[in-house]
């Protein structure tokens, strides 16, 4: 965020206010008690939360001082509920939001609940957030939630993948000692660690990994995860990994050692660590309180192939997914709610040489967005919510030697309203060039001896340089 308020257009953007929703792709709703009418509310497990990245966030302009500002703690409160079914009004929670160690506004919706007289298979969460004084900052919408209340008691087949849980989706896993709602603990990652948490969970890439390559350098592979399988948990946001692990079914606090079906949403599950163990059982991912150890299983005196867990080494797996908003401005200058986000899908290019447009596939566009390159605008058409064409700006723009440098220029693309409010996306675009026979000016740069030649013309391609937490499953 740029708490100065840069509204020139020609200047570049500031730093990012960033918003996160982490979600679900299917709602874990747990049953747990009574309402005073006799029917039952069904909590979400983990729950939703919202974490607020960027400067901006913790700033108010000092009183008769528009260009001045100081901190002064969060400045923004939140409100989630569910989309509203049959046109009632949905209920809301408040969210109190607390800074973390890395700086970032977290709130979590803890008691946010479905009632079990809403019949509905699918909803969103909607998240609401205000700026101190109560002017409106904008309304965020989480993807569709399914709703999936208990695990499917039948055998999974990957002729019927509703359920299914694919190489590369990303997950959550929590634990409950007694089955004991208060006793919840999600695997998280603190200082780069995993813990046991009590109040945040964290999002985790579920990978096939190649038992062949050596910790660290795993191929991710394609496929529906099976028990039986070789997997590898890599934190969404920080990267941290866990080394490869044998998923196992869990029944009756035992690892199933035999079972090769198909992972389903919301099953109990043990993620044993390869290589033998005295005893047999194997070791057995677990938590002690807050902390995450590893537990020496036995094998079953009656059954060989089940091993004896503890309840800390069973947990439970559900896919997860998230949404991100970014824009840059002054929260104190933004006018008008910066919702809807427009949000780009795709790039597709048409043309070359001197004339190349780039269509932009998304959502949320609207006839005042102008598509920019770098910090460079571009002309832009405006055709439907769904689709901005742009003509791409001649490389000149970006340098005035650009015939004869010998690498790439990539330049971010990005939407800007017509009140300034600027939105980044994941794309980039690059110019590359090609070869030229043309002489080079006195005071050019030698080329590398293995360089091919000089730019004739400019070739357009484009390229994805972010990776996206919380992408669809």
């Amino acid at each position: 965020m740029d708490p100065m308020g840069t509204t020139d257009p020609s200047v570049p953007p500031g730093p990012l206010t960033h918003l996160s929703l982490p979600d679900s792709s299917e709602a874990r709703l747990q049953s747990d008690r009574p309402n005073l009418l006799g029917s039952w509310t069904r909590f979400f497990c983990p729950p939703p939360c919202v974490y607020l990245a960027g400067p901006g966030w913790r700033v108010k302009p000092v009183q008769d001082q528009a260009h001045q500002s100081v901190e002064t703690g969060p400045t923004v409160c939140g409100y989630m509920g569910l989309d509203g079914a049959s046109g009632s009004a949905p209920e809301t929670q408040k969210l109190n939001f607390e800074e973390q160690p890395d700086s970032r506004e977290f709130g979590c919706a803890k008691t946010l609940y479905i009632s079990d007289a809403d019949k509905r298979k699918h909803f969103r969460l909607v998240l609401r957030l205000v700026l101190r004084g109560g002017r409106e900052l904008g309304t965020f919408h989480s993807r569709l939630i399914k709703v999936i209340s208990k695990p499917s008691q039948k055998k999974q087949s990957l002729k019927n993948t509703d359920l299914c849980i694919s190489s590369g989706s990303k997950v959550s896993l929590f634990n409950r000692l007694r089955s004991q709602t208060v006793s919840t603990r999600y695997l998280s990652v603190e200082d780069g660690a995993f813990v046991a948490s009590a109040r945040q969970w964290a999002a985790f890439t579920l990978h096939l990994a190649d038992g062949r390559c050596s910790q660290g350098d795993f191929p991710p592979q394609e496929g529906y995860i099976r028990y039986g399988s070789l997997v590898q948990l890599v934190c969404t946001v920080t990267g941290v990994t866990l080394p490869p692990m044998i998923i196992r079914k869990v029944a009756k606090q035992c690892a199933l050692l035999d079972v090769d079906e198909p992972i389903s949403q919301l099953h109990k599950c043990a993620f044993q660590f390869p290589g033998d163990t005295p005893g047999g059982g194997g070791t057995y991912l677990c938590l002690a309180t807050e902390k995450v150890v590893q537990f020496q299983a036995s094998l079953c005196p009656k059954e060989a192939n089940r091993a004896l867990l503890n309840d800390s080494s069973c947990w439970t797996i559900i896919g997860t997914e998230s949404v991100e908003f970014s824009f840059s401005t002054s929260l104190t200058c933004a006018r008008e709610p910066v919702t809807p986000v427009p949000l780009i899908s795709t790039l597709e290019l048409s043309g070359g040489g001197d004339v190349a447009t780039l269509e932009l596939h998304g959502e949320n566009f609207h006839t005042g967005l102008k598509v920019w390159f770098g910090d460079v605008e571009a002309e832009t058409m405006y055709r439907s919510p769904r689709s901005l064409v742009c003509v791409v700006p001649d490389v000149a723009a970006f340098g005035s030697d650009w015939r004869w440098l010998r690498t790439p220029i990539t330049v971010p693309v990005s939407l800007l309203r017509a009140d300034a409010l600027f939105y980044p996306s994941a794309f980039s675009f690059t110019y590359t060039p090609e070869y030229s026979a043309r002489l080079r000016p006195p005071n050019a740069h030698e080329p590398a001896p293995d360089a091919d030649a000089l730019l004739e013309s400019i070739h357009h391609e484009f390229t994805r340089t972010n990776f996206h937490l919380f992408c669809p499953s």
